[in-house]
C-alpha cells in the first residue's frame, strides 16, 4: 500500500480520517499504531466499526510497525499509517528512516498544552519531538482536512493560532 500519509491525531480512526482523507486519497487500509490497541480486540472491535467494508485495518505495535513497514509499502493499496500520539510517531522514525513526511492532524486541548492551530494543541514536550522528527529530515506539516493548507513545522510552532 503506498503509505499515502503517516498521520498523527490523538482521535485515532474517526469521521475525519475515514472520509475526509479516506475518500480523497482512496484508502484501503488504515494501519492504526498504538500499543494498547494491538493487545486489545476489545478496542480493536471499536475502531472497526467506524470504517466502511471495502477498508482494513491492520493494529500494530511500534515494533510490529517497524518491522512491517516495508511490507505496508510495498502493497499497491493506498494506506494511511496513524498514531495517537506524538511519542508514538517519533518512536516510528527512529525505526523507519524511509519516513520522509509526518502530517499532525487533530491534537487537542487538555491541561498543559498551548493552542498553535485551531486543531493543534502542545505541551512544551511535544513541540520537542516535532522538532526531533524534522531533525531528521522529515517534513513535519499539519493539515487537518486535504483541502487546507499544509502548515509548516515552523509556522505553527512560531505562535499561529488562526488556521
Amino acid at each position: 500500500m503506498p503509505l499515502d500519509l503517516h498521520r498523527i491525531d490523538d482521535r485515532l480512526i474517526h469521521g475525519q480520517v475515514v472520509v475526509g482523507w479516506g475518500q480523497p486519497l482512496e484508502l484501503r487500509t488504515i494501519v492504526l499504531v498504538d500499543d494498547e490497541v494491538a493487545g486489545s480486540e476489545w478496542e480493536q472491535d471499536l475502531y472497526r466499526m467506524g470504517v466502511p467494508p471495502d477498508m482494513t485495518v491492520v493494529f500494530c505495535t511500534v515494533e510490529q510497525a517497524i518491522a512491517r513497514h516495508a511490507e505496508f509499502v510495498r502493497d499497491p493499496r493506498h494506506a494511511l499509517l496513524l498514531t495517537g500520539d506524538i511519542d508514538t510517531m517519533a518512536r516510528l522514525c527512529a525505526g523507519i528512516p524511509a519516513i520522509r513526511r509526518v502530517n499532525v492532524g487533530g491534537i487537542h486541548h487538555k491541561p498543559g498544552r498551548h493552542q498553535r492551530l485551531r486543531y493543534v494543541f502542545l505541551t512544551t514536550d511535544e513541540e520537542r519531538a516535532l522538532r526531533a522528527i524534522a531533525a531528521r529530515g522529515v517534513e513535519v506539516t499539519a493539515q487537518d482536512l486535504p483541502a487546507a493548507r499544509p502548515v509548516p513545522l515552523e509556522e505553527f510552532l512560531g505562535g499561529t493560532t488562526s488556521s
